[in-house]
């Protein structure tokens, strides 16, 4: 009996995948069909999807763009389609989407409002996209928070010159003092100096320069303010602001001096046990109570300081929990490395908790930003206040949806933009390693 072997001396050519395996029919037998339960519900799914398309499809492209009134789109409506249901009547947009955007800011200045977007871009442009964009930036990002304001209420433009003036004196004695005093008590003397400047000097010295060389804008009220514009402006203050301060008060409650732990541990417990639309009314209504008579602090302005602090609680937590989510060894490297407090803060403990942070920060952001609708409530004629005003209009009396959607759609875009460039951060940063 022989034993035959045979050893192969050329390799088979190499042969194409199965069809059913790439290409569109792989993806969908994979990602869809991989089984009889993923069948059913990818069924399903389609019919469900099938459905809402059905109904939203007509709703937004067989509408009405043109007309004056709801009753002249429901005319409208019937003549091409035989029905007004499940038709949408986006001429209260066409009409009323100025209005909406900058509530009843002069129409001849929206190019302040507009401006002042395009600068606040201009302004975060170094700050986001610090690889991408020239340092060069930061300059229009230093003067921006003085150069805002200005924009949009007008007046003088030595008011807020003044102003920036206090952040120098400020900052000068807390570089001349360091040395000389300490940190601390530099730093001190430094918000002391800044303040005294602001109370006694800064309206004396924007006096003097108006009445020498006057420049000033239109003056606009803060009642003309609404709209989009106004979320945004609330928006921006609050999320700008609260984030310095919360750090601020994370690094507070974690102190070891009794006095600065509890004054942070008690605002932050209180703040974030208090809806925000009772710090609203407590702007709107009561402080004025407790101010000199005769005085007139702006409602905006005390919108801007609630909301900011009402952020700003919410912030500092977040931020706590990066710091308690950092091993001890990063205190205890700082330490070996000679550092101080403030130097390990700044250059080893902070800029990783806030790395750890950033779902929870941009989270904190888009809650504020969605919260500045609440500003109706106490009577600001913000984007959603203005629909009530718009419905009120017996030309479009009973129109909802469309307003609605209008608006959702502006916060969608905001908040979206949020949430992408969060998750654009932590690729950066690698948060996940």
């Amino acid at each position: 009996m022989s034993d035959l072997s045979f050893v192969r001396t050329e390799m088979l050519p190499e042969q194409a995948p199965p069809a059913s395996e790439i290409g569109v029919v792989g993806w969908l037998r994979h990602n869809l069909f991989s089984g009889w339960i993923n069948s059913i519900l990818t069924v399903i799914s389609l019919l469900a999807i099938y459905g809402v398309l059905s109904v939203l499809i007509p709703y937004v492209f067989q509408s009405v763009w043109n007309a004056e009134s709801l009753n002249e789109c429901r005319e409208i409506m019937l003549a091409n389609w035989g029905s007004t249901h499940g038709h949408a009547c986006w001429a209260v947009i066409n009409e009323r989407w100025l209005q909406l955007l900058f509530g009843f800011y002069p129409p001849e200045l929206y190019w302040r409002p507009i401006l002042a977007l395009v600068l606040l871009v201009a302004a975060l442009a170094p700050i986001l996209f610090a690889d991408r964009v020239s340092s060069k930036l930061l300059i229009v990002t230093a003067i921006y928070p003085f150069i805002m304001p200005w924009l949009m209420w007008g007046g003088s433009v030595w008011g807020p010159v003044s102003i920036a003036l206090g952040f120098v004196v400020g900052f000068m004695v807390l570089k001349y003092a360091t040395n000389a005093m300490g940190e601390l008590i530099a730093l001190i003397a430094a918000v002391v100096s800044a303040l005294i400047w602001w109370v006694l000097l800064a309206g004396v010295f924007a006096g003097a320069l108006d009445a020498i060389l006057p420049f000033a804008l239109e003056s606009v009220q803060s009642r003309q303010f609404g709209g989009f514009m106004l979320a945004i402006l609330l928006g921006v203050v609050a999320i700008g602001c609260s984030l310095p301060i919360g750090i601020v008060l994370a690094l507070g409650r974690q102190s070891h001096l009794p006095i600065v732990k509890w004054l942070c541990v008690c605002f932050i417990e209180f703040i974030r046990g208090v809806p925000l639309i009772t710090l609203l009314f407590v702007a709107s209504l009561l402080l004025n109570i407790f101010l000199p008579p005769g005085s007139n602090f702006d409602i905006i302005l005390r919108v801007m300081i609630m909301v900011t602090l009402f952020a700003s609680a919410y912030m500092a937590e977040v931020i706590r929990g990066g710091l308690a989510a950092l091993p001890r060894g990063q205190y205890e490297g700082a330490d070996s490395l000679g550092l101080d407090y403030w130097q390990s803060q700044r250059l080893i403990i902070m800029p990783q908790a806030l790395k750890i942070s950033i779902p929870g920060i941009v989270s904190t952001f888009i809650g504020v930003f969605k919260d500045t609708t609440l500003v109706s409530i106490i009577g600001l004629f913000d984007v959603i206040g203005l629909t009530h005003a718009i419905r009120a209009d017996t030309a479009w009396n009973g129109i909802y949806w469309e307003l609605f959607a209008f608006i959702a759609l502006l916060f969608f875009v905001v908040c979206f933009s949020m949430s992408r460039y969060s998750m654009y951060l932590e690729r950066r940063l690698k948060t996940g390693h």
